[in-house]
């Protein structure tokens, strides 16, 4: 697989058939530097800091993930199980990254080798993705604008996609065959009527018009802004390599956030939120 250096800025990545958020694969190559640096404890010195830095990972794992779902309490307590479907990216890192010190610190308290060890494990994990983040961040293309393509309303009306300009605007990219598409759509559509200020804009990909008729209406899914691409025009615009791809822009048009995978409505909230901040 060739990627130039442009791409590799991207917020996704293809890697033959499968599509990866570019942020998780930074992870694992953090996780990887670290095991990496244990390991070679472990051989050369004679000090296996791995177990107590698996602890770590899977503490600040599911530390993050508790964080979400309680700063998003109100939408999980219909549906608690959901909480479980990590899908969705709903994660606050800091809370992760205290709670995995902290168990660290816990793990290492009594010896000093394992404390040396283990922190220099942990300082080469978080060197190497706030390195690649803040690299990957540097080479990303500049202010994204709206696409100016046009698609087609489900009765065959034409609409220009940066004619939504000026108001918060999500985009999603999504297929009738996709099951991450199918399971993330009730979500989006609760999404859309909890957040009136946001428009939300379907565009199916590749599809024709009555094929979307029918799903829309074989899942009793009411939503608003539905078109089709059936050239895919809007997803060669975006660069998006996968379904669902959702993209979110700020009122004046700037690409500021983009997911790959399925969405739960927590997880669009906390998306939605961002679009307030500065760019």
């Amino acid at each position: 697989m060739h990627l130039s250096f442009k791409e590799r800025s991207l917020d996704i990545l293809r890697l033959g058939p499968v599509v990866l958020p570019v942020h998780a694969l930074l992870a694992l190559l953090g996780l990887g530097a670290a095991n990496a640096v244990a390991a070679w404890y472990r051989r050369c010195r004679g000090i296996d800091p791995g177990p107590a830095l698996w602890r770590m990972t899977l503490v600040g794992f599911v530390a993050g993930r508790l964080f979400f779902v309680l700063r998003h309490h109100d939408l999980f307590a219909d549906s608690p199980w959901s909480a479980l479907n990590i899908r969705d990216g709903g994660f606050v890192p800091w809370a992760g990254w205290l709670a995995a010190l902290a168990t660290g610190a816990l793990l290492a308290r009594n010896s000093a080798p394992l404390r040396r060890s283990l922190l220099a494990a942990t300082l080469a994990g978080g060197a190497v993705w706030l390195g690649a983040t803040l690299l990957n961040q540097a080479l990303a293309p500049a202010r994204e604008p709206i696409p100016a393509i046009a698609v087609q309303r489900l009765d065959g009306a034409t609409v220009a996609l940066d004619s939504f300009k000026g108001r918060p605007l999500v985009i999603n990219l999504w297929a009738t065959w996709c099951g991450p598409c199918r399971r993330e759509m009730p979500a989006l559509m609760a999404a859309q009527r909890t957040h009136p200020q946001v428009t939300f804009v379907f565009v199916n990909q590749g599809e024709s018009a009555q094929a979307v008729r029918e799903f829309l209406s074989g899942h009793q899914l009411d939503i608003a802004n539905v078109f089709v691409d059936p050239a895919r025009q809007a997803g060669t615009a975006t660069r998006s390599l996968g379904y669902p791809t959702t993209l979110f822009y700020d009122a004046a048009g700037t690409l500021r956030l983009r997911h790959v995978g399925e969405l739960s409505q927590a997880s669009a909230r906390e998306k939605i939120a961002g679009l307030d901040g500065p760019p």
